[in-house]
């Protein structure tokens, strides 16, 4: 039911009318003696109760799951679905472009993915596994740094035939427009920072033009609207077909950490264990 969204949904996927499910529920909540979801003729959602029953037993099912499978002597098969939490610049750019071959290799397994601007709670929106670029987020949940990916300072060839190609960052104070994108958590202009080895310059970078999304960013870089700072991960096969340039390579130590997030168990599920493997080749063909 948390999974799914709603009664109907699960009795879908259960092979059972709403009024079944919703009697079970109810046979449920009298066993426990806590009120689990709340009912309105729009919405069911989990209580504060029942937040916290389910993320005590939903560790306890997917490990009973687990081991069936085990027993079975299918330990390795990876079916079912996956629901799977990104954020934009991993879903759009890294993720979904090659999504296709680890379909092809599970064809067994369905897989959702919900692209947001933060985490939430993945066991009340019943989410797999979210995966996440920056600093780690402080949480219950088990977590995984999964890669860290250089930043770019990048501009399409029109922009520097314009503008010029600066030789240190502080040029970009006089002369440029520096493409800026919204930190949903602060409200404000992500801050830029530029490495070499262990001299770092921090930039208060300035601009006519902000964005709140990663993909707007990108098209607007190569466009010719300004310099924008990109990820390696994604922007590197743009710069090798010459769209854009890394303007200021000598200053791009500065590292930028993809983490993967999931509920604690004992047992990894099979599909967690396949994706999170699978995210780390894509990484790999990256580097």
């Amino acid at each position: 039911m948390v999974e799914a969204g709603s009664f109907a949904r699960a009795g879908e996927a259960l092979g059972l009318t709403q009024p079944a499910v919703s009697r079970a529920v109810a046979r449920l909540e009298d066993r426990v003696g806590i009120r689990i979801f709340n009912r309105t003729a729009r919405a069911t959602s989990l209580t504060d109760e029942g937040r916290r029953f389910y993320e005590a037993v939903a560790p306890l099912l997917s490990g009973i799951e687990e081991a069936a499978i085990d027993a079975a002597g299918s330990k390795g098969i990876v079916r079912g679905r996956l629901r799977v939490n990104v954020d934009g610049t991993f879903g759009h750019f890294v993720l979904a472009p090659r999504i296709s071959a680890f379909l092809e290799r599970y064809p067994e397994l369905s897989v959702e993915v919900s692209v947001r601007d933060r985490m939430g709670d993945l066991v009340a929106d019943g989410i797999d596994v979210a995966i996440r670029f920056g600093e780690h987020e402080p949480s219950s949940l088990k977590s995984q740094l999964l890669l860290e990916t250089r930043v770019l300072t990048c501009a399409s060839p029109a922009y520097v035939a314009r503008h010029g190609k600066p030789a240190q960052p502080e040029d970009l104070l006089e002369g440029h427009q520096c493409l800026l994108i919204r930190d949903p958590t602060t409200g404000r202009p992500f801050e830029w920072e530029f490495r070499r080895g262990e001299h770092i310059v921090p930039l208060i970078a300035a601009g006519r033009l902000m964005v709140n999304d990663t993909g707007s960013l990108l098209a607007a870089c190569l466009g010719g609207s300004g310099v924008a700072q990109l990820l390696e991960l994604y922007a590197k096969d743009i710069i090798n077909r010459n769209e854009l340039i890394d303007i200021l390579p000598e200053w791009s130590d500065e590292i930028f950490p993809l983490y993967a997030y999931y509920q604690a168990s004992n047992l990894m599920p099979a599909k967690v264990r396949a994706f999170l493997n699978f995210v780390r080749e894509l990484a790999a063909k990256a580097d």
